[in-house]
This record gives C-alpha cells, structure tokens and sequence, in this order.
C-alpha cells in the first residue's frame, strides 16, 4: 500500500479535539504508511488552541477565522450556533485541501469529521474523497441522534416534556423523556441541527466511535444490524490528554496532597472543562462534604452565562462563594483548586470516587481507571448517559439523572441527598466499586493486541486505506 493522507476536522472543543488526536495516533501507531493533517478551526474572541500532539507525524494547519456566531443565535441554540459557525468553514477547509493536501504527491484517502462536522460529508462529495464519521461519544448516543429523523417521519416535530419514554433499538430499556438531552426540545434549531446531523451520519462511509465493545454490546449489535447504517468500527476508548491550562505551582500542590492522603480515601468532583455551578448549589456540597467527613479534592469553575457570551471559567475566590469558615474547618481533609488535570487525578491511588457531570471522555476516564462515579448531568446528552450507567450497567451511583444547567438557578439539589449519594459511593462494600473494577480490566484488555478494539482498529485501517470502503 502506497503512503496516504487523511484530512481530520473536529469541532473546536477540547473534549473532541483531544480525542480526535489520540484517535490519529493509534491510527499512525498501527500503520506508518498513513499521513494525519488537522484542521483547527479558531473560535472567535478565544487565543491560539493549545495543542500537543501526541504523535510528531500529526500535522496542523490553522484555519482563518470565520465570522463569529450572532450572540442571539447562541442565546437561542447552541447547536444550531455550532452547526451554522462549522458549516461556515466550508470554503476555507476546501481551499487549505487544495492548497496544502490535493498539491502533494501523496493521495488524499478521505476526511474524518467530527460529529458536529456532519456539513463536511458534501465536501468530501464535491471533492471525491469517503468521508468518515468519528463520534466522540457513545453508541448509545449514536442510536439516539440516527433515530431523531425517524422520530420527525412520524411526529412532524419537536419533542414535548409530555411525551411517552421514547423505544429506541440502542437502548434495552426505553429512555424516559426527563433523561432526554435538552436539544431535542428546542424550537430554535436545536432539534433541526441534530436531525440533520442523523441524516449526514448515514451518508458517511463508515463511523468510528470512542467506545469498547464489552461496554454497549447492545447498543453497538443494534447499529450493525441495520443496514442503512454505515459500518461500525469500535476504538475506544481513547483517552484524551491534558490541555495547558494547569498552574504549574498549584498541580505540583495538589499532586503533593494526593500523594499523602490513604489509598482509594479521595473523593474527586470535578464537572468538565465547560461545567459549572452557581453559589447556592456550591454551598449545599460543600455542606455535604463537610457533613459526610469524606477526603475530597473539589475542582471549582464558574459556569457559563445563560447566553454563553462568557465562557466557564476560575472563581477569584473560593471564599467568596463558599460557606463561611468552610475552607479552614476542611483544610485537613479537603482540597479546592479550580482547573485540575482530571485524567492524571483519576489515575491516582488516592482517588476512590468521582462526582461526575457524566461526559463520555470522563466516563471512558473513571471506568479506565476503576473509579466510581455518583452522576450529576449538567447537558448535552449528559442525562442520557447518567441514565445508561445507572439503570442499564449499573456501572455507577445515582445522585441525580435528570439535572440540567438550564434550571440551576431554580432547582438545588440539597446537601442531605448529596451527602446520602457520595457516602453510599465511597462505601467499599457498595457492589457497583467491584463492577466498575472489572470493567476497568475489561476496558484494558479492549486495547492490547486480540482485544476487541485492537482488531476493530485493524480492520477499519484495512478497509479504509487498502480496499477503500
């Protein structure tokens, strides 16, 4: 096989661009004949997108920016803001394939998108090239959004908070509808983006996903089982590194904390780079937390406004939004820091739980490293997940399901069931801490050479770059 270039686009989100490369980097691991160029698209108002690859061979062109997004667009859906602000680097994505991939020698094997890039698949059309879905999320996710066009086939529109639980073939039980993500309820754009996205999806030539077969065997059968689907290549999980936004100071201080503290006696909450809570609901943990007598290492970040015209960020100070006297009477047992390195955390001898907003990348993360999570959804598809691990796999602790950021200025989840959620998390006799282990061993062996990530990785390079699906 002659050498090949693949052109990756993923949407500007550390959660996906991370895994995006860790994806490039197994597949030039696998095969040195394959050449990876990323696309990074800049967001407006934001600096440089820090970036280490973690292959040398991993190539970056850095897209000219767009126009930015009309804030009332945001406001009224941030789905239908993403799409529209991707779907507008068109012509300057096909402009840097003609300019820096179609000029060299080496052929142009197809593109691998986002699955907030489903706009790309009529590039790659236009261009003659297979384009590639790789879906950062889970099977079961996929199973929800390929069924959002079905869902408008028979309704004609948008979910309602009064619907039945939705049947859908990647779920073995049905999905209740407070479990929904919230988009599929929006009237503005959030619905249409996403029934579009399940459109693009089909179309695309086959659909990697960040996953492992032993984990959503259901889901995944279901999907491979239905032809107009494209082939379904399992290759997770893949586990994304860290961005540069640590204080070196303040890492080498909490690293030092953790490394003092028992084995499996830290309890970790932390809710994603883009998760954040208001003051009332910060002041019930901590009550909890103070309460329950439970080690903790707390990661504090100040959410997003409601129109996301500021993005999540660092308090200037914990005592500011945090009971009084909280932070002296917990000093010996607790430690608050706003960004923190979640995967080098949950890899850590010291962390026995995890308080988690259930994204997939920190959910591959906890069951990777063998540490439980107590759910606590904040959007996005989040609730779903939550959902699937407690009720499906009870492979985690419910603490809440059905939480949306939306409503947080209305609704506070009090400190006695917080408390009663994470003392049944760090109980050792809890039987969801054994399930979890095994599927972190589960989850390791998917990896290494005859597990099933490992061969589904070998087939999809077989079919993509030799026989060319």
């Amino acid at each position: 096989m002659q050498k090949q270039q693949v052109v990756f686009v993923p949407a500007p989100g550390a959660g996906h661009m991370l895994s995006m490369l860790e994806f490039a980097n197994r597949i030039l691991e696998r095969d040195q004949r394959i050449s990876v160029t990323v696309l990074i698209m800049k967001v407006p108002s934001s600096g440089p997108t820090p970036i280490t690859a973690p292959n040398p061979n991993i190539r970056f062109i850095q897209l000219p920016q767009v126009d930015p997004i009309e804030p009332q667009l945001m406001q009224k859906s941030i789905e239908k803001a993403v799409a529209v602000f991707i779907e507008n680097h068109k012509s300057v994505i096909k402009q840097a394939i003609i300019d820096h991939i179609l000029s060299k020698s080496i052929p142009l094997a197809g593109l691998v998108i986002d699955l907030f890039c489903s706009s790309m698949v009529d590039l790659a059309k236009e261009l003659g090239v297979p384009s590639y879905l790789f879906f950062t999320s889970a099977a079961t996710f996929l199973g929800l959004v390929l069924q959002i066009p079905v869902h408008y086939t028979r309704s004609g529109r948008e979910f309602d908070v009064s619907d039945p639980d939705w049947v859908i073939p990647a779920f073995v039980n049905p999905l209740p509808t407070r479990v929904l993500p919230y988009f599929l309820f929006n009237k503005d754009g959030g619905y249409e983006s996403f029934k579009n996205h399940g459109i693009k999806f089909k179309e695309t030539n086959g659909i990697f996903i960040n996953t492992f077969l032993e984990l959503e065997s259901h889901a995944i059968k279901s999907l491979q089982s239905d032809i107009e689907i494209p082939p379904i290549y399992t290759v997770g999980p893949l586990l994304k590194g860290q961005n540069n936004s640590s204080s070196p100071n303040n890492h080498e201080k909490l690293m030092k904390w953790l490394d003092d503290q028992p084995l499996s006696s830290v309890l970790f909450l932390c809710f994603g780079s883009m998760g954040g809570l208001e003051p009332p609901q910060l002041a019930q943990i901590a009550i909890a937390l103070e309460k329950s007598g439970q080690r903790f290492l707390w990661s504090i970040r100040r959410p997003p406004s409601k129109d996301y015209s500021e993005m999540s960020g660092e308090f200037v100070n914990f005592s500011q939004v945090l009971p009084k006297g909280f932070l002296e009477r917990t000093e010996n047992r607790g430690f608050v820091c706003g960004w923190a390195p979640q995967v080098e955390i949950l890899a850590h001898k010291a962390v026995g739980g995890f308080v988690s907003h259930c994204g997939w990348n920190s959910i591959l993360e906890s069951l990777w490293n063998g540490v439980p999570i107590a759910t606590w959804p904040l959007g996005a598809e989040q609730q779903m997940n939550a959902f699937y691990l407690v009720k499906e796999l009870k492979l985690a602790v419910e603490l809440k399901i059905d939480y949306r950021s939306e409503y947080s200025d209305k609704v506070v989840v009090m400190a006695d069931e917080i408390e009663k959620a994470i003392t049944s998390l760090m109980d050792t006799e809890n039987p969801v801490r054994m399930r979890v282990k095994e599927m972190s061993e589960i989850s390791r062996k998917a990896q290494i050479d005859g597990g099933s990530s490992f061969i589904s990785m070998g087939k999809l390079i077989e079919d993509v770059f030799v026989n060319k699906i």
